[in-house]
């Protein structure tokens, strides 16, 4: 393995801010948007329809504009990233793997991650692109910044729609993330399953994946903690939402 890329919502960075401040603009109860959030994973819908639901006539982003422009926009702070976070990427660099962020965000988004100097070589979000998961253009252009063939690359994230199936189309190799909504929900899915590479509880297990990924060849090992590996296929590419 010689390149990581790692997704950002949910991989890297923590969602419960960014739902609340949407339910505070909204006036209803995070709880409230936090259980429409849960019902549009668990039917594999798009988690901005939860959003829908409430202002069925709303644009989602005209919205978005009308927060920034009230002083209401998008914050992240280090109080944001998970906590395996710094040390997990820390020491893939030290292991000489190249590090990437890619994943959904706005241009702002990426202005705060680059913000937090993570132990990255590089960090983008897809606006800054002007493409987004699951395009295969997005997943183009993470191949042109990996530096490395797909096969040397490994692609990690939470969403099986998002991350996992269209990175596994592209050729790259994939670890599936059992972390937030999506990635708790579906960690069992026959198609999870069957197409990622690896699935990982948290974000320090990947540094003993890169020896593994080397040894194990086309197949790779199940690395979730607490049982034995057991070889899972690639394929069955068919969409969650």
């Amino acid at each position: 393995m010689e390149t990581i890329v790692l997704d950002i919502g949910e991989t890297l960075v923590r969602d419960d801010r960014h739902w609340a401040s949407w339910a505070n603009w909204l006036g209803v109860p995070p709880h409230t948007l936090s259980a429409l959030v849960g019902a549009a994973v668990a039917q594999g819908r798009e988690a901005t329809d939860a959003l829908r639901i409430l202002r069925p006539d709303m644009d989602v982003e005209e919205a978005y504009r009308a927060r920034a422009a009230a002083g209401r926009g998008e914050h992240l702070d280090e109080s944001d990233l998970y906590q395996d976070v710094r040390p997990a990427l820390g020491e893939l660099r030290a292991a000489g793997i190249r590090v990437v962020v890619a994943g959904n965000g706005t241009v702002r988004a990426g202005e705060l991650l680059r913000a937090l100097d993570l132990p990255a070589d590089l960090v983008v979000a897809s606006d800054e692109w002007g493409v987004r998961k699951p395009d295969p253009e997005f997943f183009a252009r993470v191949a042109e910044v990996a530096g490395a063939a797909p096969e040397a690359t490994l692609y990690v994230g939470d969403h099986p729609a998002d991350d996992l199936f269209p990175a596994a189309a592209a050729g790259m190799r994939t670890a599936h993330l059992r972390r937030g909504p999506y990635g708790h929900w579906w960690a069992d899915h026959p198609d999870v399953v069957e197409t990622a590479d690896f699935r990982i509880d948290a974000l320090t297990d990947l540094a003993g994946l890169t020896g593994v990924a080397e040894a194990a060849g086309p197949d790779a090992s199940d690395a979730s903690p607490g049982g034995e590996a057991k070889v899972v296929r690639r394929g069955g590419l068919r969409s969650v939402r």
